[in-house]
């Protein structure tokens, strides 16, 4: 074994941090990718044991009507496409309600930056679906969606959080992150909010009270040192703040996209960006495997590669599944069990927050810690 991985693995064994040059190195192809999915597994090992998570969610996405045009991005569209779209109050009642009776303990909610709709708009489907559906968690608006918000209402993201979270917000998903790299980020979404917004609406969120997502969107104009780079990033807040709860590595999707030329990440991409993603983030208790962009089998596999969390049902994806993810739209409870059952793992449903949720059908309850 090279000598440079032997001091990483001492690293990892003794429960210390490894470094930015040790991430670019084990992102190297010469690299034993077996050999740093074991290193994977054990951290994933003692932060979780043999439970792998998931949950019964469902997505809801108000419109795709969107003023930035990312080069990265199949789903948004102008107003005028024929395709655009923006659901009005009874498709969004329905959609939650739908989400509610199939007993989904969480929706997750994004969508495009329309120009023409303001903060109170996206405020309002925050305290419609709360109010008739209050025990679904809203994990809703990505920091792109929050400082957008700020930037057009003139208000601070303090004050715009504090009105999400009276209207019924429980938590921030992770979205928008991209890579943090400015001149990648200039290409590929020049016009939204940059690395230190992002990390700035997290930052204040932590501050006050509410736990977040983070995220990564790789394999296309990025290479090994800006991934590293944007682990770093989330790794330096975390220590600050430690709001965050999971990380989630996004596969890119390039069909659709003006960077459809590219070719879709490797499985072995897929796997190695999980693996080094659980050995950077120390202070992250979760990784997850997104089956809806890794598909079913390699989210499974990645399990093996520091993995702990499959995401959940969801049910309504348009985002990665307009980029061509040939994922289905939903998975059952069961099919996501079995998944973990096979191997050899104990499925665990949580909560948004990661409380076990006992169930019987469409009704459950949160298990008290």
């Amino acid at each position: 074994m090279n000598p440079k991985f032997n001091e990483i693995r001492k690293k990892v064994k003794a429960g210390e941090r490894i470094s930015a040059a040790d991430g670019e190195f084990l992102f190297r192809d010469d690299v034993d990718l077996h050999a740093v999915g074991e290193l994977a597994d054990l951290v994933r090992r003692r932060k979780n044991g043999d439970v792998v998570y998931y949950n019964v969610n469902a997505h809801l996405n108000p419109t795709n009507i969107c003023i930035y045009h990312c080069a990265l991005c199949a789903y948004s569209r102008d107003a005028d496409d024929p395709r655009a779209f923006v659901l009005g109050d009874e498709e969004i009642l329905a959609q939650g309600r739908q989400a509610a009776e199939g007993g989904c303990t969480e929706l997750h909610v994004v969508g495009g930056i329309h120009p023409e709709k303001p903060f109170d708009w996206y405020l309002d489907i925050v305290r419609q679906l709360h109010e008739a559906f209050p025990r679904l968690h809203l994990k809703a608006w990505t920091a792109t969606e929050i400082a957008w918000f700020a930037q057009t209402a003139k208000r601070s993201v303090r004050v715009i959080l504090q009105d999400l979270v009276r209207a019924g917000l429980g938590s921030l998903p992770g979205g928008g992150a991209e890579i943090f790299d400015p001149q990648i980020r200039n290409e590929i979404c020049p016009r939204k909010a940059d690395a230190r917004n992002w990390l700035g609406v997290h930052r204040v969120a932590h501050q006050m009270g509410l736990r977040s997502n983070a995220t990564m969107l790789y394999g296309h104009l990025e290479n090994a040192d800006h991934r590293i780079d944007h682990l770093i990033q989330l790794r330096l807040l975390q220590d600050i703040t430690g709001g965050f709860q999971t990380f989630i590595p996004l596969s890119f999707h390039p069909h659709n996209t003006r960077l459809s030329w590219l070719s879709k990440p490797s499985a072995e991409l897929d796997l190695r960006t999980m693996a080094v993603s659980r050995l950077m983030l120390d202070n992250f208790d979760h990784v997850k495997a997104y089956w809806i962009s890794l598909g079913p089998g390699t989210a499974q596999t990645a399990l093996g590669y520091g993995a702990d969390d499959l995401d959940g049902t969801v049910g309504h994806e348009l985002i990665h599944h307009g980029a061509g993810a040939q994922a289905p739209q939903s998975l059952s409870i069961e099919e996501l069990q079995a998944m973990i059952r096979e191997t050899g793992r104990q499925p665990v449903e949580r909560d948004t927050l990661y409380h076990r949720v006992r169930r019987d059908g469409a009704q459950w309850e949160v298990e008290q810690p």
